[in-house]
């Protein structure tokens, strides 16, 4: 008898919001919760603008976010698991993504989360 799969049960823990992540800033910094706000805020638009000129963004200890640019694909048709599909082209575009920085990785394998 083959052995049974396990499943896998979704998560129900939400990660923090924005306005979670300011208090915890706050508490520990000591800062205004407008001041810790506005500092996400020109966090984000400075990624956004970092990823638009170079394509790379790393916020130290976290994580480096990286755009690389999708290929376009033709219009056709493909054999996928043994049926002959019609597929339409698609446009090149460009796609973002995130990688944990190697610090990160390790402080989560040490701990059984990773």
């Amino acid at each position: 008898m083959a052995p049974k799969k396990k499943v896998m049960q979704a998560k129900t823990e939400r990660s923090l919001s924005k306005a979670a992540i300011a208090e915890v800033l706050i508490g520990e910094c000591k800062v205004q919760k407008a001041q810790v706000t506005a500092w996400l805020d020109s966090l984000a638009g400075l990624a956004a603008k970092e990823l638009q000129s170079t394509g790379k963004f790393t916020i130290p200890g976290v994580c480096m976010i990286k755009t690389r640019e999708k290929a376009a694909t033709k219009a056709g048709k493909r054999l996928l698991f043994g049926k002959e599909v019609v597929v339409k082209a698609h446009p090149a575009k460009k796609v973002v993504k995130a990688f944990p920085v190697a610090a990160l990785k390790h402080r989560l394998r040490g701990s059984g989360h990773f």
